[in-house]
């Protein structure tokens, strides 16, 4: 077996320096402020961007949360089971296929989000920290342009 090894002109690979390290030490980070935020037990992250998308689809199906949330298909459903539970969303049969569920947020859903999104914007300052505004802008975009690479 050959180990490789880093090259004379190359620096040592530093894990802690990596693109994939840094995000996902800013994703908890984020995580950790969105579970300080919310008053404890009311949503997870992912419920939030649930409720969200449910909100900005009006009735949709599971495809649809999943393509507006990035959320795999066994954890988003796994979501709508709990949310569908606590009466957050309402999940029916559609009516022109009924092989298709349709999801649609509740009064109750709605009036958590509108409690909820005023914290959720406290988390996006909290979490954009010291970065000033051109610092926020270019941040976002190189962020969009990632995800558009998939």
């Amino acid at each position: 077996m050959t180990v490789l090894k880093d090259s004379p002109a190359e620096p040592p690979y530093d894990v802690t320096a990596q693109v994939g390290h840094l995000l996902r030490r800013a994703f908890q980070r984020h995580t950790a402020l969105f579970q300080q935020e919310i008053p404890a037990g009311q949503l997870t992250a992912a419920q939030f961007a649930a409720l969200c998308a449910a909100r900005d689809l009006g009735a949709c199906s599971l495809t649809d949360l999943m393509q507006k949330t990035a959320i795999d298909q066994a954890t988003i459903r796994g979501i709508v089971e709990r949310l569908a539970n606590r009466a957050l969303v309402s999940v029916e049969d559609d009516k022109s296929d009924g092989r298709k569920r349709l999801i649609a947020l509740t009064p109750a859903g709605a009036a958590l989000l509108e409690t909820t999104v005023p914290l959720a914007r406290q988390v996006t300052e909290q979490t954009f920290g010291e970065l000033n505004v051109a610092e926020r802008v270019a941040l976002v975009f190189l962020l969009r342009k990632m995800c558009a690479m998939e």
